[in-house]
């Protein structure tokens, strides 16, 4: 995870593949936040979760707006975009990480009255998500090389 207010900054999150990248960004001031997650839980290590917040959504997500307040962002002028929760190497579908990742997130965002703005989710590809802070832009590559803009 990584937060600015810094317009000279682009924040980038390398090979989504079952993770979720997750932007935020307040225009009014420029901050903006970038969280690359793992798992849905963090039941499923306490330990990790202590040391590594950001590894998982319900630790994670919090910590990314909480993270943007402290740099004078709001939740009411707040842009959130998301990428990634991909099915890669699990071609039966058999463990999910990406789809559970997905519905952690909008379990999260749907408890806090978040709304998504951008999403590119799921599918079978990896995905690098760049959030420039100048303009709050979210471009999004995915593994066949094509940009998209969220």
């Amino acid at each position: 995870m990584k937060v600015a207010g810094n317009i000279d900054d682009v924040l980038i999150t390398h090979a989504l593949g079952s993770c979720i990248g997750v932007t935020v960004y307040d225009p009014k001031v420029k901050v903006g936040g970038l969280l690359h997650y793992m798992l849905p839980d963090s039941n499923l290590d306490l330990n990790k979760a202590k040391k590594t917040p950001a590894m998982f959504a319900d630790t994670g997500i919090p910590l990314l707006f909480k993270s943007c307040y402290k740099l004078g962002a709001e939740k009411k002028r707040m842009i959130v975009k998301v990428a990634g929760g991909a099915s890669i190497l699990d071609d039966a579908n058999y463990f999910r990480i990406g789809q559970k990742n997905i519905t952690a997130l909008k379990k999260i965002f749907w408890k806090n009255n978040v709304l998504i703005d951008g999403e590119d989710t799921g599918q079978n590809y990896n995905r690098t998500v760049h959030l420039d802070i100048a303009t709050g832009k979210v471009v999004v590559k995915n593994s066949g090389g094509v940009y998209i803009e969220l």
